[in-house]
């Protein structure tokens, strides 16, 4: 079932970025991903320690951090100093040769250095190979393609049973992916094309499903090693997997192979080396002072990939972030603020006695979505239980993304304000707003007891070119509900937003 699976998620991801479904990854925070790199780079540090102290065998395979930390601390008498030497001296290497010869490829030249030491040490000293294992041969036969089972009895069952286990690797596929590309394109400053990485991880899960090969993402340390080997382009990529390709045809031919001179402590040394150049402390220093949410966000997300497996620690720090977003922009705040005398605004003093204004303009900036609509109800509606407001314009210049329960919650607030012998005025109204109270019923509401044929109306229009006029002619429609042509005015606005002077 395996090719099948990798098909599935070979053909989902392609959809997925023909639909543009990759966009909505893009809303995860730096937050989520400075701790999940972190964290995963954190893991494949403590898995290669098992193969560089020769304890891979007797280590049994963990979910999380602290289950491989006690495995490797239960087997501590069992360490063996060749293959801690051994590793250690390619670190040493590679770490020295990438600071004074960039230019050159470090990894590839330690690898190889140290698997000659290794086969040199071992034809003079008995002991040494049984200490320091290598990694297995493989044949021709190996490499044979498998096209993934398709019978017709049992195919559609198969589908169905795999569905959802496609769909889950599909979406983790992609945000790994995307990780990665949005961690080194911050470092290096391009851009990310989503959609197109999201097609990218499709063809190559197709190409895996008839090569009997295991789902495939970007790789965190490949992608790491290649940045700091000073690629310059994605083709880069391309010739890596070339090389690789021709590598491993060529290997499969040799007689002894290659890959069996390989020890397996020297590349966990290289790999250890790489995935400590994941860890950026310079953005998890930004991520903790920025604000709290961010370091918690951060640190959760960190703690979360230490104790669960990675895909659910994603799932936690994406959760978590997207509830603390939703929560910060669905709680409006109104601040009280009143007109001097030279007709510019001022904040109400709090040791100022409040005066008591027969008209309320209400500034609503932002997006009025589902998660703000009920408070900002309530908010308003806290306004009317004082006795003195008789009119509240509710200026809505910048108020963005209404939805159905934004227009309910306003549809509500009509009938609450009229309830209570008051009026309530919109200003400021772009079209879009516009369009979506004419066509959802609530317009009609609005302007119900406007005498339509004599010009009155209680919606008045935003002008850029003047965008107070409208709150102007607002207040002229409110001196008209009370019969006068004074009355003192309160403004209120959400001081989330920058403050843009008078409405």
């Amino acid at each position: 079932l395996m090719p099948l699976l990798v098909l599935m998620v070979g053909v989902i991801c392609l959809i997925g970025a023909i639909l543009k479904a990759a966009e909505l990854i893009q809303y995860v925070s730096q937050s989520v991903l400075v701790g999940y790199i972190t964290g995963a780079a954190i893991l494949i540090i403590i898995n290669q320690c098992k193969h560089l102290f020769g304890v891979s065998e007797l280590v049994v395979p963990a979910s999380n951090f602290f289950g491989m930390l006690s495995e490797l601390i239960a087997a501590k008498k069992a360490y063996l100093w060749q293959p801690a030497i051994l590793g250690f001296s390619t670190l040493a290497v590679y770490l020295t040769m990438s600071r004074y010869l960039k230019a050159l490829p470090n990894f590839a030249i330690s690898l190889a250095l140290a698997s000659i030491l290794s086969t040199l040490i071992g034809s003079q000293s008995p002991g040494w190979d049984s200490a320091v294992p290598t990694f297995p041969s493989f044949s021709l036969n190996d490499l044979t393609p498998r096209l993934p089972e398709a019978t017709s009895a049992g195919l559609f069952g198969d589908i169905s049973n795999l569905l959802g286990v496609a769909i889950a690797i599909a979406f983790l596929a992609t945000l790994e992916n995307t990780v990665m590309a949005k961690s080194l394109a911050s470092r290096t400053g391009s851009r990310t094309e989503i959609n197109q990485d999201m097609m990218a991880v499709g063809m190559s899960n197709l190409a895996c499903a008839f090569t009997a090969a295991m789902p495939s993402s970007g790789s965190l340390t490949r992608s790491a090693l290649n940045y700091e080997s000073d690629a310059r382009s994605g083709l880069s990529s391309i010739l890596a997997g070339f090389f690789c390709l021709i590598a491993l045809f060529l290997f499969a031919f040799l007689i002894p192979n290659p890959v069996a001179f390989i020890p397996k402590a020297a590349l966990a040394g290289l790999v250890i080396a790489v995935a400590a150049s994941l860890i950026k402390k310079k953005n998890i220093r930004i991520c903790l002072r920025s604000t709290p949410e961010d370091g918690g966000v951060l640190i959760l997300t960190f703690l979360a990939s230490l104790i669960f497996p990675l895909y659910v620690a994603i799932f936690i720090g994406v959760s978590l972030s997207i509830f603390l977003f939703l929560r910060k922009v669905s709680r409006p705040h109104l601040v009280e603020y009143e007109i001097c005398d030279n007709g510019e605004l001022r904040e109400l003093d709090q040791k100022q006695k409040r005066p008591n204004p027969a008209i309320s303009i209400v500034h609503v900036e932002g997006s009025l979505f589902f998660g703000a609509a009920d408070l900002f109800q309530s908010q308003v509606q806290r306004l009317v239980v004082d006795p003195n407001i008789k009119v509240i314009i509710l200026r809505l210049k910048n108020a963005r993304h209404l939805d159905a329960t934004s227009v309910m919650s306003l549809r509500e607030l009509i009938r609450f304000v009229r309830s209570r012998d008051r009026h309530l005025i919109v200003s400021g109204a772009t079209r879009d707003v516009y369009k979506v109270l004419k066509s959802s019923g609530v317009l009609q509401t609005l302007q119900r007891g406007c005498r339509r044929k004599e010009g009155e109306t209680n919606l008045f229009f935003n002008a850029p070119s003047n965008p107070n006029i409208s709150t102007r002619d607002a207040l002229i429609r409110a001196q008209e509900l009370l019969g006068t042509k004074q009355a003192e005015v309160k403004i209120y606005f959400d001081p989330s937003h920058d403050k843009k002077g008078s409405p």
